[in-house]
């Protein structure tokens, strides 16, 4: 993929969760009620501008779902 200069990663990450987002949600219903709060996607992502190997992916994304506890945990100490 190519990225326009005026954009950085970043941008070009949250603009691709954005629109898969609502695609799925237009799409697939269900997930209103799966996830109120309406975010589908994790706030972090995966980046790397040398070769890594699969292995290190994999563990990156098993990875996730702890992260996302950890998340959701912070926050609602805070609302606390």
């Amino acid at each position: 993929m190519l990225l326009p200069p005026i954009f950085g990663v970043p941008k070009l990450v949250n603009i691709l969760k954005s629109n898969t987002s609502v695609a799925l949600k237009n799409k697939f219903k269900f997930l209103e009620q799966v996830y109120p709060d309406g975010k589908l996607w994790s706030t972090g992502y995966f980046m790397s501008t040398v070769g890594i190997d699969e292995s290190i992916i994999r563990a990156y994304i098993r990875n996730q779902e702890q992260e996302d506890i950890g998340q959701a945990t912070a926050q609602l100490k805070l609302e606390l």
